[in-house]
């Protein structure tokens, strides 16, 4: 069964709260700008997905607000609170708010999945050993996977990896989630049952969720609105509907894959593929 998404509240932002606020954010990497005078609003209780192309600057935003870099210049506030001037003890309690599922998974191969789950437990309460067991346990029936908590990572497969990086990542009922690619390298089959798992998420915990990806079947399946990256900058904002209906040409060849008429230089180029490999965390 289908979970409803919020499209329609969306599209009133005056009744919303904003749980996350971008204002001019701008990255360099050397000489080289990944972002350039970003500006978004992130409503509390919605699906915000990003996408754009390769090198369009999406992986490097997602960092940015999770605040795990920092940007050249610009404002994030999450929870109200400006992380480039918050201190050490005001962004351990954001990040305590904060939950995050990588794009492998990310799993200790040396721990089994009751343990990868319990570890923000282990790391940040002092909840004895029985509640956070019994805490792991139900967050891994919730995505699934009850039963396979004593199973190694390299016991399981590239969908139940996935699933137990999202019960770790939820283990602390996080108000914000971060999803970075999470149906990459997946089967359309667990793909999709991995969409409806981020749905219930959202539904049974009311969380904000925030999802890279460069799916567009998963994108229009989840998200309440989409923000697409191009260049660094942003392209538009809508929700599915907006994007497939919008009459901009650069929209369409993203969301259709067709490839623009255009012929690069050498030096534009090496620019192209240098862009993308910063985008990626290379080159640092």
């Amino acid at each position: 069964m289908t979970t409803a998404k919020r499209s329609q509240d969306v599209n009133k932002p005056e009744a919303l709260k904003v749980a996350i606020k971008v204002r001019d954010l701008v990255t360099h990497y050397g000489d080289r700008m990944i972002l350039n005078g970003v500006n978004l609003d992130i409503y509390e209780g919605e699906i915000m997905v990003i996408m754009g192309g390769s090198g369009s600057g999406k992986s490097t935003f997602l960092r940015h607000i999770m605040a795990l870099e920092f940007p050249t210049s610009g404002h994030i506030y999450i929870f109200g609170k400006d992380i480039s001037t918050a201190t050490a003890d005001v962004m351990f309690e954001i990040r305590k708010k904060m939950g995050a599922a990588f794009q492998g998974g990310a799993l200790f191969t040396s721990m089994s999945v009751e343990e990868n789950v319990k570890l923000p437990l282990r790391e940040l309460t002092d909840l004895d050993e029985m509640t956070m067991q019994i805490m792991a346990r139900l967050k891994l029936e919730v995505v699934d996977l009850a039963g396979f908590e004593d199973l190694m990572p390299s016991e399981l497969s590239g969908g139940m990896i996935k699933r137990a990086a999202m019960a770790r990542a939820v283990i602390m009922d996080p108000k914000v989630l971060f999803c970075d690619e999470p149906s990459a390298g997946l089967d359309p089959v667990v793909s999709s049952q991995l969409d409806q798992l981020i749905l219930r998420l959202r539904e049974a915990m009311g969380m904000t969720i925030i999802v890279v990806t460069h799916e567009l079947d998963s994108a229009f399946t989840i998200a309440d609105r989409i923000t697409m990256l191009d260049k660094g900058q942003i392209l538009m904002i809508g929700t599915p509907d907006e994007l497939k209906r919008s009459d901009n040409e650069r929209v369409q060849n993203l969301l259709n894959r067709r490839t623009e008429d255009v012929t690069l230089n050498p030096d534009e180029y090496l620019q192209r593929l240098t862009g993308e490999a910063l985008d990626r965390g290379e080159y640092r």
